[in-house]
């Protein structure tokens, strides 16, 4: 990753480019972040998600870098990784807030947040805060045997888990990862038939029925509109 790529264009509409930083880029908002900015450090596979409610809410005061997405294939590098982030900003923005859920981490990223002095988005993974906690239980404890999509996931579902997950070279593994799942559950963010569309293919290539919720962004967007406020 070059630690000086930033992305200072304007911000693509929806119909326009996809804004995550899935191989390794990164993306600011629509200027370069000031002094007087709060920044939200980000998992790159929310970069749609976080511009869209910084857009819808008018929130000129808050700027976004996005680490790699494809860092969730090794989740024991993500918490370095925002530790570098944090100290490569602090000395450029007011405030940085983290929106990364735990990701695999096992506490390691939470311990980084308190030694930096940063909050995080509460949450064990991204479908929990778009869900919403309690809803998410629910649906968990109603059936555990869900594989879950996000947008993100069912837009890069051939690169992140089919490829990723080597299923493209070894069709056998398919039904050693995913035998004991009974459903894709497509947690969609937006209505957008062509991912609607990717997310029920990508069940039906799993072999496994097929169910879609609509969450919108749930409290990812509480959670940026607060810290907007501070």
């Amino acid at each position: 990753m070059a630690p000086d790529a930033l992305k200072r264009g304007p911000v693509k509409r929806r119909g326009g480019r996809d804004r995550t930083a899935q191989e390794g880029g990164e993306t600011i908002g629509s200027r370069p972040p000031g002094p007087d900015d709060t920044l939200v450090l980000a998992c790159g596979a929310l970069a749609n998600e976080v511009l869209a409610i910084f857009e819808a809410n008018g929130l000129d005061g808050l700027c976004l870098h996005c680490l790699p997405a494809k860092l969730h294939n090794t989740p024991n590098l993500i918490p370095d990784a925002v530790r570098q982030a944090i100290h490569r900003w602090r000395p450029k923005v007011a405030r940085i807030v983290v929106a990364y859920a735990d990701c695999g981490t096992g506490g390691t990223l939470d311990r980084v947040c308190a030694e930096e002095g940063v909050e995080r988005i509460p949450g064990p993974h991204c479908y929990q805060f778009f869900t919403g906690t309690a809803d998410f239980e629910a649906i968990a404890e109603e059936n555990p045997a869900r594989f879950y999509l996000t947008d993100f996931l069912a837009r890069h579902f051939d690169t992140l888990v089919w490829q990723g997950m080597g299923m493209d070279r070894h069709p056998e593994l398919r039904d050693m990862y995913f035998g004991n799942y009974e459903s894709v559950l497509y947690l969609a963010q937006t209505d957008d038939p062509e991912l609607d569309a990717k997310a029920r293919a990508a069940a039906e290539r799993l072999g496994l029925a097929y169910e879609r919720r609509r969450t919108g962004y749930g409290e990812l967007t509480d959670f940026i509109l607060q810290a907007a406020k501070q």
